[in-house]
């Protein structure tokens, strides 16, 4: 996604939304994480979820503004995002793309062709 971030930068606000861990160690901790030393609880507050997102967005050397979801879990229900998803909206207001949930499915590439395409189109 950070190459989707810098390539469209100039033309498109790109969003990393962070939401409920989904590799929380009181509930599906992943061996890569154990073995990284990333070891985090499923967040309480909102609080706890906003130190998070810093700290991940941080071991991840994101570059992108990042977001996060509220307590009630709005974008992550209302979007299906759950552990993780890409979407690209028009400025329309529209779906253009909706990427499959991840990790299996996750295509930043494919996100970034449907972006290219939108701005394309409108430039």
């Amino acid at each position: 996604m950070a190459a989707v971030f810098e390539t469209f930068r100039e033309q498109a606000s790109t969003y990393f939304v962070y939401i409920a861990e989904a590799h929380a160690v009181d509930q599906w901790q992943t061996d890569s994480n154990e073995e990284a030393g990333i070891r985090v609880l499923q967040h309480t507050t909102l609080e706890d979820r906003v130190a998070e997102a810093r700290a991940g967005a941080r071991r991840l050397g994101l570059s992108m503004p990042v977001l996060v979801d509220g307590m009630e879990n709005a974008v992550s229900e209302a979007f299906a995002a759950w552990p993780e998803r890409i979407y690209v909206i028009g400025a329309d207001g529209r779906i253009a793309f909706k990427g499959g949930p991840g990790p299996w499915e996750f295509d930043p590439e494919a996100a970034g062709r449907a972006l290219g395409e939108i701005v394309r189109a409108e430039g």
